[in-house]
């Protein structure tokens, strides 16, 4: 029995999500799917972490157990054969017994991106959040590194019993201007070993917050300190949200994207 490690991107403007739903599309639907097709096997995709409906990803993983004999290239190249034109499969690595996508992974990174133009982008619709107004960057880059860290998040996420440990540690939290097809952009960058439900979004939410005034550098903090999601901002959209990238310890996984 081999353990297959895919690496995959989506567009996830027509999903439910990431994961089996009981109605809707999703991306595991999507790629168990391709896997029967290509194998003629029923197997369960493993995900590295639930995206919800909208969010993107560029570097989401899955891993299968599975006795195919299918050389990892003709993998790729069969399940994206397979597979509709909103997801794609950018790699594939033979992995040990014990690598499970989301229980040995130790970083994901996220970007979210705003639209700060007058008048938004029409292309940038499904990937992107419009604000309307001025914003203060300077205000927002300097309040968000006070996330980094290993604190209680339980301010920026949904209360739930199916997450009792609230405790993240956020390797990086910043703002930085980039550009695309001429276009000006913020995009909010957050790596953490793990993520709460909306985290990403909440955040968001309430620095834009601090970015209209509304909200000062201390009193951001001061939510991230008082543990209520009373105090934090509102929950952003899901479709200005990409999943960059999982990482693993070298040692379980060695990403070869020459296969592809």
């Amino acid at each position: 029995m081999r353990n297959i490690a895919l690496r995959l991107a989506y567009d996830g403007a027509d999903f439910v999500g990431s994961q089996l739903q009981s109605q809707g599309r999703t991306v595991q639907g999507a790629l168990e799917a391709a896997w029967e097709g290509l194998t003629q096997e029923r197997q369960r995709m493993t995900l590295a972490g639930r995206t919800d409906a909208g969010v993107h990803a560029h570097g989401q993983v899955a891993n299968v157990r599975s006795p195919t004999r299918h050389p990892l290239g003709t993998i790729v190249r069969a399940l994206n054969a397979q597979l509709p034109e909103d997801v794609r499969v950018l790699a594939a690595q033979e992995v040990g017994p014990d690598f499970h996508a989301r229980h040995s992974a130790v970083r994901r990174d996220y970007r979210y991106l705003l639209d700060v133009g007058p008048v938004p982008l029409p292309t940038l619709r499904h990937l992107a959040l419009h604000v309307e107004g001025r914003l203060d960057p300077l205000a927002m880059a300097e309040a968000l590194p006070q996330l980094e860290g290993n604190h209680d998040f339980a301010a920026f996420t949904v209360q739930s019993p199916d997450q009792p440990n609230t405790v993240r540690t956020v390797h990086v939290a910043r703002l930085v201007e980039t550009e695309v097809l001429g276009h000006r952009l913020l995009a909010l960058d957050l790596a953490a070993n793990a993520f709460l439900q909306h985290m990403v979004r909440v955040i968001v939410g309430t620095i834009l917050l601090v970015g209209r005034g509304r909200m000062t550098g201390a009193e951001f903090r001061r939510v991230l300190e008082r543990r209520d999601r009373k105090a934090a901002g509102p929950t952003a959209v899901a479709h200005g949200l990409t999943l960059l990238s999982v990482r693993y310890p070298p040692e379980l996984v060695r990403w070869d994207d020459e296969q592809v």
